[in-house]
Protein backbone atom coordinates (compact mmCIF):
# COMPACT_ATOMS: atom_id res chain seq x y z
CA UNK A 1 0.00 0.00 0.00
CA UNK A 2 2.81 2.23 0.70
CA UNK A 3 4.67 1.83 -2.25
CA UNK A 4 1.45 2.23 -4.12
CA UNK A 5 1.29 5.59 -2.63
CA UNK A 6 4.77 6.61 -3.28
CA UNK A 7 4.45 5.55 -7.09
CA UNK A 8 1.49 7.56 -7.39
CA UNK A 9 3.25 10.74 -5.29
CA UNK A 10 5.77 10.30 -7.88
CA UNK A 11 3.90 9.99 -10.71
CA UNK A 12 1.46 13.08 -9.41
CA UNK A 13 5.56 14.91 -9.52
CA UNK A 14 6.04 13.63 -12.70
CA UNK A 15 2.98 14.67 -14.26
CA UNK A 16 3.69 18.34 -12.32
CA UNK A 17 6.63 18.57 -13.83
CA UNK A 18 5.34 17.42 -17.52
CA UNK A 19 2.49 20.20 -17.52
CA UNK A 20 5.19 23.04 -16.38
CA UNK A 21 7.56 21.64 -18.95
CA UNK A 22 4.12 21.63 -22.04
CA UNK A 23 3.17 25.22 -20.44
CA UNK A 24 6.97 26.57 -21.41
CA UNK A 25 7.04 25.13 -24.31
CA UNK A 26 3.28 26.45 -25.40
CA UNK A 27 5.20 29.96 -24.51
CA UNK A 28 7.88 29.69 -26.35
CA UNK A 29 5.19 28.57 -29.02
CA UNK A 30 3.19 31.50 -28.93
CA UNK A 31 5.81 33.99 -28.73
CA UNK A 32 7.16 33.04 -31.89
CA UNK A 33 4.11 33.47 -33.55
CA UNK A 34 3.87 36.62 -32.25
CA UNK A 35 7.29 37.76 -33.76
CA UNK A 36 6.02 36.13 -37.43
CA UNK A 37 3.13 38.37 -36.98
CA UNK A 38 4.30 41.27 -35.97
CA UNK A 39 7.61 41.07 -38.56
CA UNK A 40 4.96 40.46 -41.19
CA UNK A 41 2.82 43.32 -40.61
CA UNK A 42 5.87 45.54 -40.46
CA UNK A 43 6.68 44.14 -43.77
CA UNK A 44 3.06 44.41 -45.33
CA UNK A 45 3.00 48.24 -43.97
CA UNK A 46 6.25 49.07 -45.24
CA UNK A 47 5.18 47.40 -49.14
CA UNK A 48 1.38 49.60 -48.53
CA UNK A 49 3.42 52.97 -48.45
CA UNK A 50 5.90 51.99 -51.05
CA UNK A 51 2.95 51.28 -53.60
CA UNK A 52 0.97 53.96 -52.49
CA UNK A 53 4.13 56.29 -53.06
CA UNK A 54 3.92 54.49 -56.83
CA UNK A 55 0.75 54.81 -57.75
CA UNK A 56 0.61 58.42 -56.59
CA UNK A 57 3.67 58.65 -58.84
CA UNK A 58 2.37 57.02 -61.75
CA UNK A 59 1.37 59.09 -64.83
CA UNK A 60 -1.51 57.21 -65.92
CA UNK A 61 -4.30 55.87 -64.89
CA UNK A 62 -3.41 52.36 -66.52
CA UNK A 63 0.20 52.47 -65.19
CA UNK A 64 -1.47 52.72 -61.35
CA UNK A 65 -3.54 50.26 -61.99
CA UNK A 66 -0.77 47.93 -62.95
CA UNK A 67 0.88 48.71 -59.97
CA UNK A 68 -1.84 48.24 -57.66
CA UNK A 69 -2.73 45.10 -59.67
CA UNK A 70 0.92 43.50 -59.00
CA UNK A 71 1.11 44.48 -55.82
CA UNK A 72 -2.56 42.57 -54.85
CA UNK A 73 -0.69 39.67 -56.65
CA UNK A 74 2.30 39.67 -54.37
CA UNK A 75 0.59 40.26 -51.49
CA UNK A 76 -2.12 37.37 -51.90
CA UNK A 77 0.77 35.20 -52.59
CA UNK A 78 2.90 36.51 -49.28
CA UNK A 79 -0.34 36.38 -47.06
CA UNK A 80 -0.78 32.95 -48.25
CA UNK A 81 2.58 31.78 -47.67
CA UNK A 82 2.46 33.63 -44.13
CA UNK A 83 -0.87 31.46 -43.42
CA UNK A 84 1.48 27.88 -44.60
CA UNK A 85 4.24 29.43 -41.95
CA UNK A 86 2.07 30.40 -39.18
CA UNK A 87 -0.31 26.85 -39.56
CA UNK A 88 3.88 25.20 -39.23
CA UNK A 89 4.80 27.20 -36.38
CA UNK A 90 1.28 26.07 -34.62
CA UNK A 91 1.97 22.76 -35.38
CA UNK A 92 5.01 22.79 -34.15
CA UNK A 93 4.21 24.13 -31.00
CA UNK A 94 1.59 21.28 -30.27
CA UNK A 95 4.21 18.99 -30.87
CA UNK A 96 6.59 20.99 -28.51
CA UNK A 97 3.68 20.96 -25.86
CA UNK A 98 2.93 17.22 -26.35
CA UNK A 99 6.29 15.71 -25.83
CA UNK A 100 6.56 16.22 -21.97
CA UNK A 101 3.51 14.13 -21.60
CA UNK A 102 4.38 11.44 -24.19
CA UNK A 103 4.31 8.00 -22.50
CA UNK A 104 2.92 9.33 -18.95
CA UNK A 105 -0.48 8.01 -19.71
CA UNK A 106 1.05 4.87 -20.95
CA UNK A 107 3.00 4.29 -17.86
CA UNK A 108 0.13 4.81 -15.37
CA UNK A 109 -1.98 2.48 -17.30
CA UNK A 110 0.23 0.09 -17.01
CA UNK A 111 0.74 0.43 -13.48
CA UNK A 112 -2.48 0.84 -13.00
CA UNK A 113 -3.21 -3.02 -14.88
CA UNK A 114 -0.28 -4.46 -12.89
CA UNK A 115 -2.11 -3.47 -9.31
Amino acid sequence: MIKSFEEIQAFGKEGVEAYVNSATAVTKGMQSIATEAVEFSRKSFEQNAAVFEKVVAAKSIDKALEVQQGYAKDMFEAYVGQLNKFGELYANAAKEAYKPFEGKIEQFSGKAAAK
